[in-house]
């Protein structure tokens, strides 16, 4: 029992990353219905532009350490969401009206620029995050071990959903993006503006995959090129599983990636989790095809 809920702890912990990243997926999904294949590799670059951040800020030597951690977090947000920004502006805007297969080639060549971008700024090496950027506290509960990595990743990936899901269903702003998700011609026609709203949801997005790709760097510490490939196809596989398209279905999706993949590496192989990870991929889209929420689709009469 002990073993199985240390796997449901490291699941959830697992589970906090996919759900921040398929969100981001799901959101640029759901109002122009595009997969965003170069937000994985965004998610990159945020571990790379947070771990120099902090050694610069280490560095100066008179910032207190928990200011300096919560100031990586939001300068990092900050420049991904305008990295986002950009990328929506230059590689998406311009095709929006073309064939929907020249948008997913744009999004793959954005996604290879950026990967290799990466590569050439940082090189092909592993870089390490620092061990005492957070406290090594850890708490047993119940034969449990929890450390404070694991403790604040689920706390804060949770206060996010919260707030996201407070922002999409009571705001003004909420609700324009609901609007153009289901028809923006229509939204159009009702004074919405469709280009602010598609450039929220990407900086949205950004923001939440910048904070998954912090948490991705503290808590596995070492860094390559190339994740954003690794947990952008795990986040992407969370966001059908949940119902692409739907918030709430992403962030279940997510979760439930999360436990399958820590408790398959507990009980069989982390060798075979990936292999079982599209196995129930598979299962679930048989018996689900649009996920287990689903698209929230507007009949049309």
């Amino acid at each position: 029992m002990d073993i199985f809920l240390q796997q449901v702890v490291n699941g959830l912990t697992i589970g906090s990353i996919y759900a921040l990243v398929a969100l981001g997926y799901t959101m640029v999904y759901g109002v122009m219905k595009l997969i965003n294949f170069a937000h994985g590799d965004m998610v990159a670059l945020s571990a790379y532009i947070g771990l120099v951040l902090y050694t610069q800020l280490a560095g100066l030597g008179f910032i207190p350490q928990p200011l300096t951690v919560v100031l990586v977090f939001l300068i990092t947000a900050l420049v991904i969401a305008i990295f986002g920004v950009l990328l929506e502006r230059i590689a998406y805007r311009p095709l929006r009206t073309a064939p929907r297969l020249s948008a997913v080639v744009s999004a793959l060549g954005a996604s290879m620029m950026i990967q290799n971008g990466i590569m050439l700024v940082w090189g092909p090496n592993i870089l390490i995050f620092p061990a005492d950027i957070l406290p090594a506290i850890s708490w047993n509960v119940a034969g449990v071990t929890i450390t404070f990595i694991q403790a604040a990743m689920i706390i804060i990936t949770i206060l996010l959903m919260i707030s996201l899901t407070l922002f999409i269903n009571y705001t003004k702003m909420g609700t324009a993006i609901r609007a153009s998700a289901i028809n923006q011609d229509a939204a159009k026609l009702m004074g919405i503006n469709v280009n602010l709203v598609i450039m929220i949801i990407f900086v949205i997005g950004s923001i939440l995959g910048a904070v998954g790709g912090l948490f991705i760097g503290m808590y596995y510490r070492g860094i390559t090129f190339n994740l954003g490939w690794v947990y952008g196809l795990n986040a992407f596989i969370a966001a059908i599983l949940g119902g692409i398209g739907n918030i709430p279905g992403s962030m279940i999706g997510g979760y439930l990636l999360g436990l399958f993949t820590a408790l398959i590496a507990g009980y069989v192989s982390s060798a075979w989790a990936e292999a079982f990870t599209f196995i129930l991929l598979i299962l679930i889209l048989i018996v689900r095809p649009t996920g287990i929420l689903g698209e929230r689709v507007a009949e049309k009469v």
